[in-house]
């Protein structure tokens, strides 16, 4: 049931809302492998997470109606220069973050290259968000990456390639407790 006091003013049926002050934040995480089984990863060099490692991925454009999947395909080539038709990147996961750092709630679209990326494809290995880098897939989860990537996503990615998985993270309470709520793996697996 709705409450009618926070419907007044903020409600979704208020004759105008502002989009930033909805409780979630939109984002998505990407996913590139190379014929190796190596993932292209961000060394980020600013914040949230600098110095750590993370997928290639970004704020969803809410503003101007971008989807999740539109936004996917943008991300990759705005941070690694690779050009992917949209048929090349699917949906593999997706995330709900409740309570992140005390600020907001997140959901995070998580998406997988339908193909492999040759480093050919990828110009630029810098630019000003940090560094990209090909870490083989073993690797991955000893090189510094987010504790939730390293407890949750990553072991998630990798046991759900080519299928699908729905998690839900608490973030309010420490360390954070998750659950997958939905989970299926590729067609004969």
């Amino acid at each position: 049931m709705s409450d009618p006091a926070v419907e007044g003013s903020k409600g979704l049926d208020a004759p105008r809302y502002d989009v930033a002050s909805l409780p979630y934040r939109l984002a998505v995480l990407c996913y590139l492998w190379d014929e190796q089984g190596r993932l292209l990863l961000l060394h980020r060099a600013k914040a949230p997470n600098a110095g750590m490692h993370s997928p290639i991925g970004g704020k969803i454009e809410i503003a101007r109606g971008e989807t999740p999947h539109e936004c996917a395909v943008r991300e990759i080539e705005e941070e690694s220069g690779v050009r992917l038709h949209s048929n090349e990147v699917r949906l593999c996961g997706m995330v709900a973050e409740r309570g992140y750092e005390g600020k907001h709630h997140w959901l995070i679209f998580l998406y997988e290259a339908t193909r492999p990326i040759a480093h050919a494809e990828v110009p630029r290995m810098t630019f000003d968000e940090g560094a990209l880098e090909w870490i083989d897939e073993h690797s991955v989860a000893t090189i510094g990456i987010p504790w939730t990537d390293q407890e949750i996503l990553w072991p998630a990615i990798r046991s759900h390639r080519g299928g699908f998985f729905a998690v839900d993270i608490d973030c309010s309470v420490q360390p954070p407790r998750h659950r997958i709520v939905e989970s299926w793996g590729p067609a004969g697996r």
